[in-house]
């Protein structure tokens, strides 16, 4: 663990009460525990938006939804599936992800044509593309404080504007678009307590960083609601408040929220959206389940070594320990990319100073107003070289890039060599900038995961990304590419005042202020494929492991990359070739192999048994299940694939993740535990079976076949222990597995085998 941050953050590890916004003594007193619960911002907007008299198990109607070009035609597409007419709630639809429209001939445009015909036709917003990044547009036009807003993006986060913002895989808002609610337990809260400054030269992704190195490994606010509040919110710009708040979704919080005050009041000013803005902060007395405190003025300019946003260090400590931190970021790196590679960061260092490769500063974490007015004043007067650096900047939206240009902002950078990008989110997810091979890229983005800038281990290509703020990637490229902190530098940063024109969307956003109209036609490229059908959960399940991964965490972009493979998208079977394609190549040759038996099943039980006669691995497994379970036939037992992951699921909340999974005869995921609840709600939604078996416990193997009796009457029971078979050597080797908890439509819709049958039924 970094020094730095053990420095500035503590963890108690428990509860706390704050009374008029002072931490107080353990020893509460009198104070109701449970009465303080309720004077937290957080339980007063989940109390305004749940539709149940039941406030420990809710059920959410949003005030709003977002997605982008990745998500929204699937979504549209499950809904209209559904019996969706008109879009019961503003829907907004952006086009920033596959905004290049340069891979897959037609297929990225059409789903933007697709996106304004659904607008127009369900009564929606359409964001063009290269107009804004999803998350710039809705604080800039959708945000308001006491509102909740669901998207289907991970990075869904406005708490800094007073908004609670969840980010979900796409059946929650199809859930929502179809006047159904969003089921969750009532989440706890974690007070984020803030005290201090921060000091020159350090910027919103230092804090986060540093907030992501402390709380996640552990799962310290893992599905909480963090909840920043304390004296040094006020020291903060509300542009400096946006950043930190988008990255807590790498904590693997469910949500954030953060006190407000003038300064936000300001911002909505700014934004010709007065009206939306109120104080929020906690009660009198407001009782947390976690308390993190955080010393402002401690933090310095940090960096997230590859390959997640955890790995946290100061740049200073990498500086001074640089050959001990690369080595242990090349031992990291061996457990995703085993021998597959030779990736070497020592290659970096020269003359004992540490070279990066490329700067990059976007998208919704990196490209603010603040964040790139900052880089431009330490890069003015400066260059950054016409070696090997390059660095390129993304404004997060057209309002933003066109005052950079007015305040000459702009002109600071492209003298300085620095090259001026559109309104996308491509280097965030391996579309845009991708690194040379065994490129070392520092950015002001989301997420340097393995895989998503752009690498493909299985044809030995390797880049890595490290997480810095744009203060110190302008540092670094000031100083030709090597590592530095924006605190080693002699230079003047100033405060410029932002001017927002709503014209710009006025000209080229569709809104069709909620007005539908179905004579309007869904315009549908050849691309555009409807989901197969698929099967309702049968009475017992045998399933093959197709996958066996040992990782301490998998990502949703090792589950189904992204890059150029989200072009296909809005194709089932097409984008479900590409699923584990860079982790596991073998994966979707074994999961459709078996599928056949099942698409066989389903056809005729004489003809699946004939085809099973032909594989003997499974005529073995089959007969084993037989001799013991004579009432378990082909009419009655379903054949389908299964992985075992240790912990599945960081990351993105794109629903193909799971939904590939099924399209190819997935029945279930095995693990010990699930990275995030978006992920297990995918699987859920798409009627998979998210089972947990205890760590150490694991009596099978890849290529193993296991057998569940019961499992259909065991999830409508709400059986605790699950009772299953390892089917090994003609032999049946009992296990336990369990679900955890499922809300009872959660059943229902595993039951129906996914969110579509179930509304469809």
């Amino acid at each position: 663990m970094s020094a730095t941050v053990d420095k500035c953050i503590k963890v108690k590890g428990s509860g706390a009460f704050i009374k008029d916004g002072v931490i107080i003594a353990d020893d509460a007193g009198s104070l109701d525990k449970a009465e303080a619960a309720k004077g937290t911002i957080a339980y007063s907007i989940l109390k305004a938006h749940n539709t149940s008299s039941d406030m420990e198990d809710l059920k959410i109607k949003f005030d709003c939804l977002t997605s982008h070009d990745i998500t929204f035609v699937g979504i549209i597409q499950t809904a209209r599936a559904s019996g969706l007419k008109r879009f019961p709630l503003p829907y907004v639809l952006t086009n920033c992800h596959n905004s290049l429209c340069a891979v897959g001939g037609t297929i990225n445009e059409d789903d933007h044509v697709f996106g304004l015909s659904a607008a127009r036709k369900y009564g929606g917003v359409y964001v063009p593309p290269h107009q804004a990044v999803i998350h710039q547009y809705a604080r800039e036009m959708l945000a308001g404080c006491g509102k909740m807003i669901l998207g289907s993006d991970s990075h869904t986060r406005y708490g800094a504007l007073g908004t609670m913002a969840v980010g979900e895989g796409g059946g929650e808002l199809v859930k929502q678009l179809l006047s159904q609610t969003y089921d969750i337990k009532r989440p706890d809260v974690a007070a984020i307590y803030l005290t201090g400054e921060v000091p020159f030269g350090v910027g919103p992704q230092d804090v986060a960083v540093a907030l992501i190195g402390k709380l996640f490994e552990k799962g310290i606010v893992k599905n909480k609601v963090m909840e920043f509040i304390g004296p040094g919110v006020k020291s903060l710009s509300a542009d400096f408040r946006i950043g930190i708040d988008v990255m807590t979704t790498e904590t693997t919080c469910l949500s954030s929220i953060w006190q407000t005050d003038e300064t936000i009041h300001e911002w909505y000013e700014i934004h010709g959206r007065e009206g939306e803005y109120k104080e929020l902060k906690p009660s009198a007395v407001a009782c947390y389940d976690e308390l993190v405190t955080v010393d402002l003025s401690q933090i310095r300019p940090m960096i997230a070594m590859p390959f997640h946003p955890s790995n946290a260090y100061s740049i200073d400590e990498v500086n001074e320990n640089t050959e001990e931190i690369l080595a242990l970021t090349e031992e990291r790196a061996k457990t995703s990319f085993g021998d597959k590679v030779q990736f070497d960061l020592h290659s970096k260092l020269k003359d004992g100073k540490l070279f990066t490769d490329q700067g990059i500063i976007a998208g919704c974490a990196g490209g603010g107003f603040e964040n790139l007015c900052a880089a431009a004043d330490i890069l003015d007067g400066a260059d950054i070289g016409n070696r090997e650096f390059t660095m390129s900047v993304y404004p997060a939206s057209m309002p933003v890039y066109a005052e950079l240009v007015k305040n000459g902002s702009i002109s600071k950078l492209i003298d300085a060599g620095v090259v001026i990008k559109t309104c996308f989110c491509g280097p965030c997810f391996g579309a845009g900038d991708t690194p040379a091979n065994n490129a070392f890229s520092i950015r002001h983005s989301t997420r340097n995961f393995p895989n998503r800038e752009g690498s493909k281990v299985q044809n030995g290509q390797v880049s890595s990304v490290a997480l810095m703020d744009a203060r110190s990637i302008a540092a670094t490229a000031a100083n030709k590419g090597v590592l530095t902190g924006a605190d080693r530098l002699d230079v003047k940063i100033g405060k410029y005042k932002y001017h927002f024109d709503s014209a710009i969307y006025d000209r080229r956003v569709f809104d069709s202020k909620g007005s539908a109209d179905e004579n309007e036609e869904l315009i549908m490229g050849p691309n555009i494929k409807d989901w197969p059908a698929m099967p309702a959960l049968t009475d017992n399940l045998l399933l093959k492991i197709v996958s066996e991964i040992h990782d301490p965490v998998t990502t949703t972009d090792e589950l189904i990359p992204s890059g150029e493979t989200s072009s296909y998208r809005s194709n089932p079977l097409g984008l479900a070739e590409f699923a584990l394609s860079r982790k596991d190549p073998e994966y979707v040759g074994r999961a459709k192999h078996i599928h056949q038996f099942e698409k066989a099943r389903e056809e005729s039980e004489a003809k699946a048994e004939e085809l099973i006669n032909t594989e003997s691995d499974l005529k073995e497994a089959w007969d084993t299940v037989r001799s013991t379970y004579p009432d378990a036939g082909l009419s009655n037992t379903g054949i389908g694939s299964a992985i075992f992951a240790v912990k599945p699921g960081d990351g993105s909340a794109r629903e193909q993740a799971a939904s590939v999974q099924k399209v190819l005869g997935g029945w279930a995921n095995v693990a010990n535990e699930y990275a995030t609840k978006r992920y297990r709600s995918n699987l859920i939604n798409w009627g998979m079976l998210p089972f947990i078996i205890k760590e150490g416990e694991l009596p099978f193997s890849n290529l193993d076949y296991l057998f569940i009796p019961g499992i259909k009457k065991a999830v409508k029971e709400k059986t605790d222990e699950i009772k299953a078979y390892a089917v090994k050597g003609g032999e049946l080797k009992e296990f336990i597995l369990t679900l955890g908890s499922l809300t009872d439509k959660e059943r229902q819709i595993i039951i129906d085998g996914c969110l579509i049958n179930h509304n469809r039924s």
